[in-house]
């Protein structure tokens, strides 16, 4: 097996200030806008986004959740082991409002499916927009594509795209992984 640094540290700074500059533009003082980081580690990119979006450009009041899909999913059945819910944290009405979706990987595009069904649990959004550090592009398996997008990787065959997180794994790096 081996494993090929797609993004380093640094390259991955560089594209979350890239894609907060993206949100403000779009979303200036973001009072009709909230942030919801896609379970689980979605909410990592969401973390940091929220971060630089506080911190460098002083939004404050900045409304940030996350969601849980595990349910959601037209696959949750079919694997052999149980599957473990985590935690859904919406604090905030998304009725009428503008949400981003946040992910680190859009792959098949069946997690943003299955977000799209769950978030009609708290309300029905004015919008909704797609954030991915991540985009396999040639791997949709439905017509959903990312509003921002960090960075689009050609995985081919079973090759994989890993994002480690310092405060999940120790660093921050982007991986592709072939068998």
């Amino acid at each position: 097996m081996s494993r090929k640094v797609l993004l380093d540290s640094n390259q991955i700074n560089i594209i979350l200030h890239r894609l907060a500059c993206q949100l403000v533009e779009n979303h200036t003082d973001f009072t009709d806008t909230v942030i919801i980081g896609i379970q689980p580690r979605g909410t990592f990119v969401a973390r940091r986004i929220e971060k630089i979006l506080k911190e460098e450009y002083g939004l404050t009041g900045l409304k940030t959740g996350q969601l849980d899909i595990t349910f959601y999913r037209d696959d949750f059945r079919r694997g052999e082991k149980p599957l473990e819910a985590n935690k859904t944290k919406i604090d905030f009405i998304v009725e009428d409002k503008r949400v981003v979706f946040i992910d680190d990987v859009l792959y098949t595009g069946r997690s943003i499916r299955a977000a799209l069904t769950a978030i009609q649990s708290f309300g029905r959004p004015r919008e909704i927009e797609l954030l991915s550090l991540i985009d396999r592009r040639f791997s949709r398996h439905l017509p959903i594509q990312p509003d921002y997008n960090g960075r689009q990787v050609d995985a081919i065959n079973e090759e994989k795209v890993k994002v480690s997180w310092k405060e999940n794994d120790g660093e921050d790096a982007v991986y592709l992984i072939s068998k």
